[in-house]
């Protein structure tokens, strides 16, 4: 007989699994990122809150730290979006998802420098070398001190040639990015806040490169480990491989057929009942990977509000929760407090862990002001409302 698997014991398990709950944060970043697999890092503010959010003492410095050195790899993969691993997973991901991206995005390149400049593969090779070159003599470098020495960086393309919105740019930062894409260099820490978009970039060591079939079960299996029970589509969805893929790598894992309120879903074999946690609250930044975790998401978030809480391109903003369930909405107010709200009608004790949690997060945030990357209608309501 089909196992069941009921949305309340699902929410049970992020707790647990996510590192949300009081007793079981996490000691470093990597532990943070694990327990999610891995954290979103388009928008630079994201990594550091969604870190915190898992961590039993957050300290900025040595966050920043183990973020940028080699304990951790920024990596443009699932979903064609960056992602910051662990060094311990960064191998799965690279053969599985950015190896492939990787290739797709030099191809890229070469045809922006083609229709722009008339540059190719010879070009770019011999742009890449001087580039590499001047990093192994200097150890670090900012994208402006490598263009000033290295010529072909200050090349300039043509983009849109003849539209109206026709226009000339810098190739130094996409010659940059392609070489962080493939994985030989790596950015970093920022200058000045840990929301600043300037950094530098360093030579990166090589990741290891499993066969790509191998890589695949283990990042599904991962994912199962976190975010599972789910179904094929969520797997799909996350990953961003076509169906082909994900079944593959799913029969790879052994995982077994359980059903879910949506339908037929999988788990591995000796997933667990729902560990026991105290009840908790989180505030979650924009593009956190548990609310970003599945395509099917009436079991967390109610429909009604996922309106509220989604851009319409599919990016979350900041979400409050109560023990595996979006309660609510956050935003940073322009005087650094942290603006609430709530759905419905909640408890007052959860009311009062909700408000007491924000206050930890202003505290730790100090005098850092951020706007999420993409914005969405709560979000911008609550600043709007609290100006």
């Amino acid at each position: 007989m089909t196992r069941k698997i009921t949305a309340q014991q699902r929410r049970a398990r992020i707790g647990a699994r996510h590192l949300l709950a009081p007793s079981r944060r996490a000691g470093t970043v990597s532990e943070a990122a694990d327990s999610v697999v891995a954290l979103h890092a388009t928008d630079p503010a994201t990594v550091f809150l969604s870190a915190w959010a898992r961590m039993s003492s957050a300290d900025l410095g040595a966050m920043t730290e183990e973020l940028f050195d080699e304990r951790m790899e920024r990596l443009l993969c699932m979903r064609r979006t960056m992602f910051v691993v662990s060094s311990a997973v960064a191998p799965a991901v690279w053969s599985s998802t950015a190896r492939t991206i990787a290739a797709k995005q030099h191809a890229l390149l070469l045809k922006y420098l083609d229709e722009g400049g008339g540059w190719d593969e010879k070009w770019l090779a011999q742009a890449h070398e001087a580039a590499l070159a001047v990093l192994r003599e200097r150890g670090e470098a900012t994208a402006a001190e490598l263009s000033s020495e290295v010529p072909q960086l200050r090349e300039k393309v043509v983009v849109a040639a003849g539209k109206p919105y026709e226009s000339t740019q810098t190739v130094c930062s996409r010659v940059l990015r392609g070489l962080s894409v493939d994985g030989l260099i790596r950015r970093t820490a920022p200058r000045g806040s840990w929301t600043s978009n300037q950094f530098g970039w360093a030579l990166a060591t090589p990741v290891q490169e499993p066969p790509a079939a191998e890589a695949k079960a283990e990042l599904v299996r991962r994912w199962l480990e976190r975010f599972g029970p789910g179904t094929v589509e969520d797997i799909t969805w996350w990953t961003g491989w076509g169906l082909r893929d994900t079944r593959t790598a799913l029969a790879a894992t052994g995982a077994e057929v359980v059903a879910l309120d949506e339908g037929e879903g999988y788990a591995l074999p000796d997933c667990s009942e729902p560990e026991e946690t105290e009840a908790w609250v989180a505030l979650l930044p924009a593009l956190d990977p548990t609310p970003m975790g599945w395509k099917h998401r009436d079991w967390y978030l109610p429909d009604a509000y996922r309106a509220a809480l989604f851009d319409t391109s599919g990016n979350v903003g900041p979400t409050v929760w109560r023990d595996g369930e979006v309660i609510g909405g956050w935003a940073q107010l322009k005087d650094g407090t942290i603006g609430v709200r709530l759905f419905g009608k909640q408890p007052r004790a959860v009311v009062r862990a909700v408000d007491a949690k924000a206050e930890l997060l202003r505290a730790w945030i100090g005098d850092v002001r951020f706007v999420p990357r993409f914005r969405t209608p709560l979000e911008r309501e609550i600043t709007s409302d609290g100006r």
